[in-house]
Formats: C-alpha cells, structure tokens, sequence
C-alpha cells in the first residue's frame, strides 16, 4: 500500500468540508490516509438561524453537534472547531489567526494542508480571510519548518461546473486547476450522507445544487506548482518522496 499521508483541511465554517470536497475527502480516508479538519468558526451567524428564532451562539451550538455526526459519517481522523467570529474574520487581527493556525498545523504535522482558492468559491469574506492565513502561515512554515506540509492544495470548481444553482460560484481556469480527482459511486454517497448531517442547512443544501454540482470529479490548484495535464490526487509525488 502507498504511504499514508496526513491531509489537514482547513475551513472557515461548518459545512465547508461536504459543500464540495467531502467526496475527495471519503476518497482519501478509502485509500488509507488520515484525514483532519480544522475549522475557525461554529457558522453561528449565517441567516438560517432566523427560520429557526436562534440566537447565534444556539446557531453554533447546533451546526456543532451536526459537525460531530459528518466526522463519523466521513470518518475522519480527528476534527477540531474554533470559535472564532462567524461573519467577522476580516476584523479579527490576522496575526493572531496565523498563530492559531500555525500551532494547529504544527501540532497535526500534515504532509498536505488543504483550503480554498483565492476566489473562496462564494466569494464570501470569511473564505477569502481563511485562504489567506493558510497561504501565509503555510509560507512561514516552509522557511523554519523541518516539517513542514510539502503541498498547500486549494480546492476550486472547474470552468464546466455549471449546474443551476442560486448562489453564483467562482471557478478556477483549466489552466489554473493541477489535480483532478476521480470520486466514485461509495464516496459521492458518503459525501450526501455528510450533507444530510446538516439538518439545519438542507434548504440551502438544495438551492446551492451541492450534489449536482460537485459531479464525480473534485478539483484543486497547487500553490507554486503547475501539472499539466492534471494529476489524480492531491499526494501526486509525494508518496514516494
């Protein structure tokens, strides 16, 4: 069996990890490597909270049990949730989001870290904050790290990504993308499995086209390398180094 890898998944909110990737994610934990999630905030402030008459801090407490139940459902190897600001990353002083996030990732020793590209998919700013405190920190680390992650892989949507949906998504270019992975039949079922752990969200679950969207290939960009014609999996080269 090839090496297992370390992949450590780093999000702004609850969901974040079944609203695309979680296929590649059920992928990855198939072949055998371990698989972590870090995510900085409870996703307390999104609006669904007022269907439901939550406060905020109710909000979070919620997506935070629903988040217990997609670790099992997925398997993951281990899942942290911070409670940072939902909605209010772009106010937080960055410096003390990198700290955070650099002991988290030193902590996990990942081989690969993973978040979004700079687009943040939605475009949303807590996404966009979040891509950039990964790439920072992930820079730190390369220059005083022997251990340092040796990939920094950023998931994204593919330009033929068109399905219908109510929110207008960002895609990355082909020549932009390096990995495609090919997901099967079990792992876009575990990945529905996920997104039905999000009770509170299936209303927005729907709107977005999650399912239709994401399709049987999940994509991503490397940071500072280029493959052409896309890879297979984010541990390409790798394994064997």
């Amino acid at each position: 069996m090839p090496d297992t890898m370390r992949v450590l998944y780093i999000f702004p909110h609850p969901d974040d990890e079944s609203f695309g990737p979680a296929p590649a994610i059920a992928s990855q934990i198939r072949q055998g490597h371990e698989v972590f999630l870090l995510t900085y905030t409870r996703g307390g402030a999104t609006r669904v909270r007022h269907k439901y008459g939550y406060t905020i801090e109710q909000m979070g407490n919620i997506r935070f049990e629903e988040m217990l139940d997609v670790a099992k459902v997925l398997n993951l190897t281990d899942m942290t949730v911070l409670d940072l600001p939902d909605s209010g990353l772009k106010e937080l002083d960055p410096l003390e989001i990198e700290k955070i996030t650099e002991q988290h990732v030193r902590s996990v020793e990942p081989d690969i870290v993973v978040t979004y590209a700079v687009h943040g998919i939605s475009g949303f700013h807590d996404h966009l904050v979040t891509h950039a405190i990964v790439k920072r920190v992930f820079c730190k680390l390369r220059r005083e790290w022997d251990k340092a992650p040796r990939r920094l892989a950023l998931f994204t949507l593919a330009p033929t990504e068109t399905a219908e949906g109510k929110f207008k998504l960002h895609t990355s270019t082909e020549s932009e993308i390096d990995c495609a992975i090919p997901v099967s039949a079990e792992d876009i079922q575990k990945a529905a499995e996920a997104l039905a752990c999000y009770k509170t969200y299936q209303e927005v679950i729907r709107d977005a086209k999650v399912i239709e969207r994401t399709g049987d290939t999940i994509f991503f960009e490397f940071f500072q390398e280029s493959y052409n014609p896309h890879v297979n999996s984010i541990s390409h080269e790798l394994q064997d180094g």
